[in-house]
């Protein structure tokens, strides 16, 4: 039986991840939490490499998601020893482990490997990052290949999914500022209309991720880097705006035509995922279903929750 481990699978991507599996009855999934374990999902500290070495020996995995990571820019920015433990050092450990139980990884990275001056960007284009999370990701993404010649990293943008809590995206991050400018004698929210993202819905990243998973199951794995992201361009302002609409308010919204942000971000990663898609491996959800979809969900979790008290 073919066997997944699923590194941080309590997190925005690792739960989407899950969830996609377990569509794979033939297969045997195992995910792992640190502050989340519990139920389905086994204790794992990646930052201790001993108690890496004893998960792989129990649990014999043929592939390895590696979904767990700091991925708030302005925390590493703050605190790079953290950014380094868990996208770097971190890495690096589970990618060693698995080449010793010869386990196929796939490590995460992000498009804020580049600095946004040229995009689309293509898979073997030169990184440029600009920003502390971009620079620990990057050398995550040397980490693996330092420690396996059999793996894979996926870049990805702006991902937004099913959260447990708003914070978990920086789409989703937006709700409580839209529904607060909606109330009335609310000043207007000031968005980011400068920096241009691609919004890109979890479960899509699931599928392709499930996709790359049934290839290293074949025998076919994919090694090197793959890019996968959405194709929608937007602006903060521009999510914002959907956000508005998909919640039925009357936001009042004002678009900030420069970069509002204390930590440097690129102003355009376009992340070119031809590789993936001449593979017949890729899945792209209009966003504003997704976003219909996600908003849904998260109000469906506490029938209590209302939006004008988040």
């Amino acid at each position: 039986m073919f066997t997944v481990a699923v590194i941080g699978g309590s997190g925005l991507v690792g739960r989407a991840v899950m969830e996609m599996l377990a569509e794979r009855a033939d297969w045997r999934v195992i995910g792992t939490a640190h502050r989340r374990a519990g139920g389905a999902l086994t204790s794992l500290d990646i930052r201790d490499p001993a108690a890496i070495d004893a998960f792989m020996a129990r649990t014999s995995p043929d592939a390895i998601v590696i979904a767990a990571a700091e991925r708030r820019p302005d925390v590493c920015e703050s605190d790079p020893a953290l950014a380094r433990a868990l996208n770097v050092d971190a890495v690096g450990a589970v990618a060693s482990a698995g080449r010793r139980h010869d386990a196929w990884v796939l490590s995460i990275s992000t498009d804020y490997v580049f600095d946004g001056t040229r995009p689309p960007y293509r898979v073997d284009d030169p990184p440029c990052p600009l920003n502390a999370y971009g620079h620990s990701k990057l050398d995550g993404e040397h980490a693996l290949a330092q420690a396996t010649d059999f793996g894979c990293v996926l870049r990805l943008p702006l991902l937004f999914g099913h959260a447990t809590d708003l914070t978990e995206s920086a789409v989703t991050s937006l709700v409580p500022a839209v529904v607060a400018s909606a109330k009335a004698g609310a000043p207007a929210a000031r968005m980011d209309a400068w920096a241009t993202r691609y919004p890109t819905f979890t479960g899509d990243v699931a599928y392709v991720i499930r996709g790359l998973l049934e290839r290293a199951a074949s025998g076919a794995a994919v090694c090197g880097r793959a890019h996968w992201s959405g194709d929608e361009p937007m602006t903060k302002f521009d999510i914002a705006v959907r956000i508005a609409r998909a919640l039925g308010l009357d936001a009042r919204l004002e678009p900030v035509a420069s970069s509002v942000d204390s930590t440097p971000r690129p102003r355009d990663c376009h992340l070119d995922a031809s590789r993936l898609e001449a593979l017949g491996i890729g899945c792209r959800t209009p966003f504003d279903d997704a976003l219909n979809c996600v908003l849904e969900r998260y109000l469906a979790l506490d029938p209590m929750r209302r939006l004008d008290a988040v």
